[in-house]
């Protein structure tokens, strides 16, 4: 093959390469999801552990409040919706649910603590 057919068989790329994303713009845009019971949204409660971006890749740690809590199928849904709308050319979306270590109210901010008067 000659190098102008190297070109054509290999075609234009179909997407321009995305920018790899980092785990604090994944927590900022997940600031935008809601525990729907009390108004705050799921970074400032402290129920996401940890994130770790690969490539096109984004692996969450997150946690519910309670182990008996029933929307957690519903909160990790509106959290891979929303990443997907903000970065379209993501590949994998892995929202794991953990339970170690335990959640409890110090793991919120400050802001949301004070928004539940937990906090002067």
């Amino acid at each position: 093959m000659t190098e102008a057919n190297d070109k054509i068989a290999a075609g234009p790329s179909a997407h321009p390469p995305q920018p790899a994303l980092t785990p604090d713009q994944v927590r900022e845009c997940l600031r935008q999801v809601e525990d729907p019971e009390l108004g705050i949204n799921i970074v400032d409660l402290g129920l996401v552990y940890e994130v770790w971006t690969v490539g096109d890749e984004i692996t969450i740690h997150l946690t519910m409040t309670s182990a008996a809590c029933p929307l957690h199928a519903e909160m990790t849904r509106e959290a891979e919706d929303l990443l997907r709308r903000q970065w379209p050319l993501v590949g994998e979306i892995h929202i794991e649910l953990v339970w170690n270590p335990r959640w409890t109210p110090e793991m919120m901010s400050p802001a949301a603590r004070r928004s539940l008067g937990w906090e002067a």
